[in-house]
């Protein structure tokens, strides 16, 4: 069995922190260009610098993507933006296009290129391919089963790593090589500005007809003709380790802390026990299962790691997540009144229950004694959005603890 890695997503140095407290064990993130997800808050160079302090200082590594399909305008800027990086010096450079992957070789020699997946690395001919020219590790086509990822692993040299995602949001498309959102709306999937046209309603209009829809009925269920569910591999973790895959990939730059401390919380555990046995994995099979569920998702698949997905990968009656739990906000540090400092990021009041979640597993159900505004005034709930707040619970959290509502 080789080395393991939990990689995470970050949209922010907020969530960065999160991803490291609740088990990363690296993490990726974008800068303000040259990514694929321009609508993520990003990271400016200095969240980037301090971002990386952080998770060097805690033994977690940080990747950044620029896995743009690069047009002529991009280069100069690519070389620029660079340069700045080499300063940084993330632990990795996550791209797609080969120009951009030659630059980073250029000006960047001393950090690790890893291929994404937007590349399509669907054969152990492409592996060697990138492994020759000098990349370290190749994100797999979403496209491949388990099976396909073995017989990679045994026809490419032992010290290039594959990554592979293993729970999140499916692209429709090839690879995610989508022209549908640029069609509609003239945003670039392949630069980063996708509008998400997979998740939208349909219907046929005839030519002579116009204004007058009628729905587009797959089947019985529903007109959401490219919607798919999330992937989710926790339940066949034995399965993910015995496939010689480095880097287990979760989705969800665009998510929140809540979500990546969830997901990457469970996934740490369910990693962790299966290593130390099969039984004690199986024995906690249900609780990581609750867990997982208690994220916003949109029904859950294995994807293609079984082979190709059926009808059932698709969901054709809505677009919307499933919510287990609200997001209040992160935990800061405490004052001399036993208050502690948070931006809050949902509604909550004096009186409520909600619940308080551990890095370490546990979810402690509390209740709210008290809530001061900044000028130290009582309040008796907090409505406005990203508010800071000073809150007293009946049992004190630490620092980066996550507050959370269930939903009923």
């Amino acid at each position: 069995m080789r080395e393991t890695e939990l990689l995470v997503p970050a949209s922010s140095l907020e969530v960065l922190k999160v991803a490291v407290i609740y088990g990363a064990d690296a993490v990726y993130i974008g800068g303000e260009v040259y990514g694929l997800r321009a609508k993520a808050k990003n990271f400016s160079k200095e969240d980037m610098i301090e971002g990386i302090k952080f998770a060097h200082e805690h033994g977690v590594k940080v990747y950044v993507t620029s896995n743009i399909l690069a047009h002529n305008e991009d280069l100069e800027g690519v070389k620029e933006y660079f340069r700045e990086l080499n300063e940084i010096k993330p632990d990795a450079l996550i791209i797609a296009d080969p120009a951009v992957f030659m630059l980073a070789k250029e000006i960047c020699p001393d950090i690790e290129r890893h291929i994404s997946t937007q590349a399509n690395n669907t054969n152990y001919g492409t592996y060697k391919f990138w492994y020759e020219l000098g990349a370290k590790r190749v994100v797999s086509a979403r496209e491949l089963s388990l099976k396909e990822i073995k017989e990679i692993r045994a026809n490419i040299p032992d010290d290039l790593e594959i990554e592979t995602f293993i729970h999140g949001a499916m692209c429709i498309s090839y690879s995610g090589r989508c022209l549908l959102s640029n069609y509609f709306t003239g945003r670039d999937a392949n630069h980063g500005e996708c509008t998400h046209p997979c998740r939208w309603k349909y219907a046929v209009v005839e030519e002579q007809r116009p204004g007058e829809y009628l729905p587009v009925y797959e089947n019985e269920r529903g007109t959401y003709i490219f919607n798919s569910k999330d992937l989710c591999m926790i339940e066949h973790v034995p399965d993910l380790l015995d496939s010689g895959i480095d880097s287990f990939k979760i989705e969800g730059r665009m998510k929140t802390a809540l979500y990546v401390a969830t997901v990457a919380r469970t996934y740490r555990k369910a990693i962790d026990d299966c290593k130390e046995s099969e039984e004690k994995y199986l024995a906690n099979l249900d609780w990581y299962k609750e867990q997982i569920s208690a994220c916003t998702y949109r029904q859950f698949t294995t994807g293609f790691f079984y082979g190709k997905p059926s009808e059932e990968s698709q969901i054709y009656d809505n677009n919307t997540y499933n919510i287990g739990y609200t997001y209040l906000g992160i935990t800061g540090k405490l004052n001399s009144e036993g208050y502690f400092e948070i931006e809050q990021r949902n509604k909550f009041s004096v009186g409520e229950t909600i619940e308080i979640m551990k890095p370490n597993g546990d979810n402690i159900e509390v209740e709210v004694l008290g809530i001061k505004n900044e000028e130290g005034e009582d309040m008796e709930s907090c409505p406005h959005p990203k508010q800071k707040l000073f809150i007293k619970l009946s049992v004190t959290p630490d620092e980066f603890d996550i507050l959370r509502r269930k939903e009923a």
